[in-house]
């Protein structure tokens, strides 16, 4: 563990560590509308937490979000975590996701994001996220 992991270990005991997307400039699209201020939420399938069930967000936990490169770019905390299957995501809630500007975009480009990443289903359970940012670490080191 870098000295950087564990001063953030430190600073927010029991945070784990996440990438958003699964490409290199989807992770960077998405720290950037983070950074602005439009994404505060997060889903992904509740399937893949089956492996680490600790990992599923708890509100009041803080997590690391990394750079691609594995690099510590901003801490969240949650603020509320959703079982909800994904034909019953609102647009309200797909909205907090700040990637697309209607329900329907923020369906079609998460089915394609499932399909590409172990399966999709319309009846999905997915775990929806809400956070705010605690620290942007940009420029820190």
């Amino acid at each position: 563990m870098s000295d950087e992991y564990e001063d953030l270990q430190d600073t927010y005991p029991g945070a784990g560590t996440f990438k958003f997307g699964d490409t290199a400039k989807l992770s960077k699209r998405l720290l950037a509308l983070v950074r602005a201020g439009h994404k505060r939420a997060i889903s992904g399938a509740l399937t893949d937490f089956a492996d680490d069930p600790q990992s599923i967000p708890v509100v009041g936990r803080c997590d690391i979000a990394t750079n691609w490169d594995g690099t510590p770019a901003i801490v969240i905390r949650t603020v509320k975590v959703e079982q909800v299957r994904f034909c019953d995501v609102t647009e309200e809630m797909a909205l907090a996701e700040g990637e697309n500007i209607d329900l329907e975009g923020w369906q079609d480009d998460h089915k394609a994001y499932f399909e590409r990443n172990g399966g999709f289903d319309p009846e999905m359970m997915l775990v929806f996220e809400h956070f705010e940012v605690v620290d942007d670490l940009a420029g820190r080191g």
